[in-house]
């Protein structure tokens, strides 16, 4: 395969998008902050959902809770989940079962118990997420293999306690 010239760069200083149209994600940079924190990269057009949704699990069901979160049965989500008592689901893409106007369950493709109602983060695709250490105030780029990371819609970066992310993409 040919060398690409032709990759840009998106750089943001807080959670928001970095490109909307589709792409692929070539490479990432984050700088973390003195307190420990993540950049969780999403493939959509709209702001993930973040505001008071909460989860458990039991085995592999994960059950998510969202008031009013207007999903149905056969949706495929991205979304990434916190730590809670006994862990954190996995992040992914998943399909989900509609079981009321304000939950809804997927199934985890690891099993285990999850309590506390660890807080959780939703929009149309996940793409990765990158944990940082507290003191971690070094600029990261981990490698991405291959041709990159197949964006369809846009790039979203959600960060916590990360000073910046940029994005090379082409």
């Amino acid at each position: 395969m040919a060398m690409q010239y032709d990759v840009k760069q998106g750089h943001i200083d807080q959670s928001g998008f970095l490109i909307k149209f589709p792409s692929r994600v070539k490479g990432v940079s984050y700088v973390g902050t003195a307190t420990a924190g993540y950049v969780i990269l999403f493939d959509t057009l709209t702001t993930p959902v973040s505001s008071s949704v909460t989860y458990g699990r039991s085995g592999t069901t994960v059950t998510v809770t969202k008031v009013a979160h207007g999903l149905n049965t056969g949706d495929v989500i991205g979304i990434h989940f916190e730590s809670g008592t006994g862990g954190a689901a996995t992040d992914g893409n998943y399909t989900i079962t509609r079981t009321g106007a304000d939950t809804f369950t997927l199934t985890d493709i690891n099993t285990g118990t999850i309590t506390a109602s660890p807080v959780a983060i939703y929009s149309t695709k996940w793409l990765l997420t990158y944990n940082v250490s507290a003191a971690d105030t070094y600029n990261n780029a981990p490698i991405i293999p291959g041709e990159g990371v197949r964006v369809l819609n846009g790039v979203y970066a959600y960060m916590v306690n990360v000073e910046a992310t940029q994005i090379f993409y082409g």
